[in-house]
């Protein structure tokens, strides 16, 4: 007595999986510059690491004596693997068998993978390759009659990105169900000429009035430049390299600490250009990666959303091998100010900051919000007071490192101000209510009309506010804490990342009300 045979046939029909969706579509996948579900699966994970989940279920058809004829696999590749040595849930689409459409799926193996990721504290990667949640109208040939619209498995999304880290790779045409798989994660990345994101494609939009391609639809230049994605990048291969190294600088899950890695660069290093980075006449722009890079490990800053936002940096980065978020102005883009799509990036990357419980590093330069119509038409007010809202309700500890502007509302959330002002201001700090430019014309505008000579008087008013303005006066009154040489930023940053972590705890990020 011996159970070979079934084993045979279990072998058959995990050969029958590997085909995917057969010679024809598996070649024109490869046409398309695409790779299959199989390979993307053993380049992303560990070598000889991944353990396939649900590798026979699909759709058989079996002839009159009940023998299988024919085997489809279901739309997605799931498992287990390790990633950077760290154990990970993997769930691929598979765009060969018939687009990925999820009518084709088993969408039971989704749901399974996302519990398991939850439930036993694994971050949970998603290749996402389908063409949407309800497949064509032609399925309603086979179950003749419609639904009322239910999605399986969003609730285990939503409770899920609570707990364990999302990572959302679009690698091809993601319509629907697809599309909000993308957006409902904590990091996504989008290939360029190879990935699509819209919530419905152009045979829908083209019926609505609109003839467009799906590049014009839902392309890279649309969804990476407003924040649907995070990241853009040009191959398959930089996007697999893009998650693990995002998934490196996290926990595992929320009830966990990031883990410190062993310190590569001198704690006491000071780079001697930060001396002169910044102009001394106010105005022009400097770079601010440059000074990141010049304070954080050598190597180490990770950019997260870099072409939209863009008045404001955000990333991952280590000191002294500890895991922290970046936050940094931009005086390139309208001079740092926090547009709407500038606020909308700082909420996002503070929560996920607070929910993977990384300290952060605001690298302050701020004239404020954007001003005039096109901000205000975009929303900027609630926008930025919900910004300021996921600054105050952080939970974890933030170091301001004052650079230069630091002006209004926007300029007074470099930090939650009611907690320790762990704070350092280089000597290029400028500060106030509003700015000194155009601040003295409409104070003395009464003065200087009737002045006799109102250039004469402009100037030494400038002159005698400029003294004014002096960061070391805000520092006699401590309103300043301290005033530093900007070559002593990075010792004193890992100063503070060690206190930092004295009192991270994990846990569960929960905040109140945003408005």
């Amino acid at each position: 007595m011996s159970w070979e045979k079934s084993i045979e046939e279990l072998r058959r029909r995990e050969r029958l999986s590997e085909k995917m969706g057969g010679e024809e579509p598996v070649e024109r996948q490869r046409g398309r510059g695409k790779l299959t579900v199989r390979e993307r699966v053993a380049f992303l994970v560990d070598p000889g690491s991944f353990h396939e989940v649900g590798k026979i279920a699909g759709k058989a058809t079996y002839g009159p004596d009940d023998e299988l004829e024919a085997f489809t696999p279901s739309t997605s590749v799931t498992g287990r693997a390790t990633l950077n040595g760290d154990p990970a849930v993997i769930l691929a689409d598979d765009f060969t068998v018939r687009g990925g459409a999820s009518d084709a799926a088993i969408w039971q193996k989704m749901v399974q993978s996302i519990k398991m990721a939850t439930e036993y504290r694994m971050p949970l990667v998603q290749m996402i390759d389908g063409t949407g949640g309800g497949g064509s109208v032609k399925s309603l040939e086979k179950d003749p009659r419609t639904y009322i619209p239910e999605t399986p498995g969003w609730n285990e999304i939503v409770h899920g990105m609570t707990q364990v880290p999302f990572v959302s790779l679009a690698l091809g045409p993601c319509a629907g169900m697809g599309a909000g798989r993308v957006a409902a994660s904590h990091f996504s990345v989008m290939v360029k000429e190879l990935s699509q994101v819209f919530v419905a494609g152009p045979p829908v939009a083209i019926a609505l009035g609109e003839n467009v391609t799906k590049e014009e639809l839902g392309g890279w230049k649309i969804q990476g430049q407003n924040g649907t994605v995070d990241n853009v990048v040009d191959t398959e291969a930089d996007a697999f390299e893009a998650a693990r190294r995002f998934l490196s600088y996290l926990p595992p899950s929320v009830h966990d600490l990031p883990e410190r890695t062993a310190p590569r660069d001198d704690p006491k290093r000071k780079e001697d250009f930060l001396l002169s980075i910044v102009p001394t006449d106010g105005k022009t722009p400097y770079k601010p990666r440059k000074i990141i890079e010049a304070t954080v490990d050598r190597h180490s800053f990770f950019e997260i959303g870099h072409d939209w936002g863009r008045g404001m940096v955000c990333g991952l980065a280590r000191i002294d091998g500890h895991a922290v978020g970046i936050l940094a102005g931009d005086p390139f883009f309208l001079d740092g100010a926090w547009t709407a799509d500038v606020c909308d990036k700082v909420t996002r990357h503070m929560d996920l900051c607070s929910m993977f419980h990384l300290p952060v590093i605001h690298f302050v330069d701020c004239p404020g919000f954007a001003v005039g119509v096109k901000a205000e038409t975009a929303g900027v007010t609630r926008a930025g007071v919900r910004a300021m809202t996921a600054i105050y309700q952080a939970s974890v500890p933030v170091c301001s490192v004052v650079i230069r502007k630091a002006y209004g509302l926007a300029g007074s959330a470099m930090m939650n101000q009611s907690k320790t002002k762990w704070r350092y201001c280089w000597p290029s700090g400028d500060w106030g209510s509003l700015p000194m430019a155009g601040g003295i014309e409409a104070a003395f505008r009464k003065e200087l009309a009737e002045a006799e000579n109102p250039d004469e008087l402009k100037a030494a008013l400038y002159k005698k506010f400029e003294a004014i303005r002096s960061p070391f006066r805000t520092a006699e009154s401590f309103l300043a804490e301290e005033i530093i040489d900007p070559r002593d930023t990075r010792p004193l940053l890992v100063d503070f990342i060690h206190h930092a972590a004295r009192i991270m705890e994990p846990g569960e990020y929960r905040h109140g009300y945003r408005p």
